[in-house]
């Protein structure tokens, strides 16, 4: 009986263990309903210097290989203002939805790229990416308020939004640290 608590503590410890090793770009992800509104503060942290990570974050027709992206497409730029279509495909209980949109990004070099929906399937988008330099990292963070427009719970829409955005910013985070060669080109 003596054995019982040493042995649960070391289980214990050992999925604490794996998981922060499953994390290895500390992300993190929370989502929040507002009044009919979505709130997402998501953050992880890749080893590649600032230009690396803004040139990856701007690659915006690179978007198209993250899961959920159908389409991502640049249809405009002035100055620092993109305009980019974009069709995403989330699923949702047994729905399947895709999303039509078209969004201005407003880039500020190697700090941050603000966005807005300015037509589309929600009701509303809007956001930012900000990069902060963190020794030998960057940390992406990204902040969005989204506002869907359906008949499906915002309850339920938060829920699965918060496990398929973990998904694929661990995607994004290991697809930047991948492609931190070829970022590092642009930064030149």
């Amino acid at each position: 009986m003596k054995w019982i608590f040493p042995v649960a503590l070391v289980l214990l410890l050992s999925q604490v263990y794996a998981q922060e090793n499953s994390n290895p770009y500390d992300v993190h992800v929370s989502t929040r309903a507002i009044d009919g509104r979505i709130q997402i503060d998501a953050s992880y942290t890749v080893p590649i210097n600032i230009c690396s990570a803004f040139a990856f974050i701007t690659a915006y027709e690179g978007a198209k290989n993250i899961p959920g992206i159908l389409e991502s497409k640049v249809i405009s730029r002035f100055g620092n203002k993109v305009r980019v279509y974009r069709v995403i495909e989330e699923q949702i209980l047994f729905f399947l939805i895709e999303l039509k949109s078209t969004i201005e990004y407003t880039e500020v070099p190697n700090r941050l790229v603000a966005f807005e929906q300015i037509s589309g399937d929600t009701k509303y988008y809007k956001g930012s990416w900000k990069l902060l330099p963190d020794k030998d990292s960057t940390i992406f963070r990204y902040e969005a308020l989204v506002e869907p427009h359906t008949l499906i719970p915002s309850s339920i829409i938060e829920y699965f939004m918060k496990n398929n955005l973990r998904e694929r910013f661990e995607f994004m985070a290991q697809k930047a640290r991948e492609s931190r060669a070829s970022m590092a080109i642009a930064c030149k």
